[in-house]
């Protein structure tokens, strides 16, 4: 990969977690003839941290791993990493045969502060891989990727602060580096906080929300096929009309959960 990897704290690290179950997610799996234990048995994972257990409840990462179909031995890319919760999750699920490659940037290991060094400090993690890449400075090698996961973040692409080191993204740019990463019949995981039906792509940098109706448009006019949806992290009391950030519904969104396959 012709990448920047970033600080040696950040070089190479990881290994991984798992997940369970739910109905479309049962569908996943079989059809990778993945056991169903492999994703319980990586959230178990006792090398993982209480702050990360305690997000489980809300985020159900052994169903969502479940229903993208992630499997021991694949290759991951996590796009807008964070904190790495989900970095260190898809490790214990590929095991020692697999590779996760974490995305991040400046501006995001600025947000997510101590907890991104924590998980990665004395190589913690040796199969989580760091990519440092700015945005609209994205180079991925050509179907390098089984599976690309995108978590809460869909919705910054159409977030523009370059006073904060966010300059708008090239959407057409971006997507089109995704989809050549992936093998063909590869996977594309989506995760976003739901905004109300009709909003514009702008709301993305507002309340940090979107439509699931322009992600899906978008995706597959570049090329990827919708494959199934899942109402696992839906939460019917959210009105759509609050920032994501907004402590009354911080942590509790309603979320939309896509699987995507690249065409071809």
């Amino acid at each position: 990969m012709n990448k920047t990897i970033a600080t040696p704290v950040l070089a190479f690290l990881l290994v991984a977690c798992g997940q369970h179950n739910h109905d479309d997610a049962v569908h996943a799996s079989e059809s990778h003839d993945i056991d169903p234990a492999i994703y319980t048995s990586a959230i178990a994972n006792p090398a993982r941290n209480e702050a990360d257990r305690a997000r489980d409840a809300g985020r159900k990462p052994a169903e969502v791993m479940e229903f993208f179909g992630i499997a021991p031995g694949m290759k991951v890319f996590d796009m807008f990493s964070g904190g790495g919760y989900y970095a260190e999750i898809l490790a214990h699920v590929v095991g020692n045969t697999g590779l996760i490659v974490a995305h991040t940037n400046e501006t995001s290991v600025g947000y997510v502060g101590d907890e991104f060094n924590a998980r990665y400090a004395d190589d913690r993690l040796p199969i989580v891989e760091i990519l440092m890449a700015e945005n609209n400075e994205l180079e991925l090698d050509a179907e390098q990727f089984d599976a690309i996961i995108l978590v809460l973040g869909y919705h910054d692409i159409y977030w523009v602060a370059p006073q904060q080191g966010w300059p708008k993204i090239n959407v057409t740019q971006l997507l089109a580096e995704l989809h050549g990463s992936l093998k063909p019949g590869g996977i594309l995981g989506i995760i976003d906080h739901y905004a109300e039906t009709g909003a514009p792509r702008e709301t993305g940098g507002t309340l940090h929300r979107i439509d699931p109706s322009i992600v899906i448009a978008e995706l597959e006019a570049a090329g990827f096929e919708l494959e199934a949806k899942s109402d696992l992290l839906r939460n019917m009391d959210d009105d759509h009309s609050k920032g994501v950030f907004d402590p009354t519904i911080r942590g509790k969104t309603d979320r939309f959960t896509l699987r995507f396959r690249k065409r071809g």
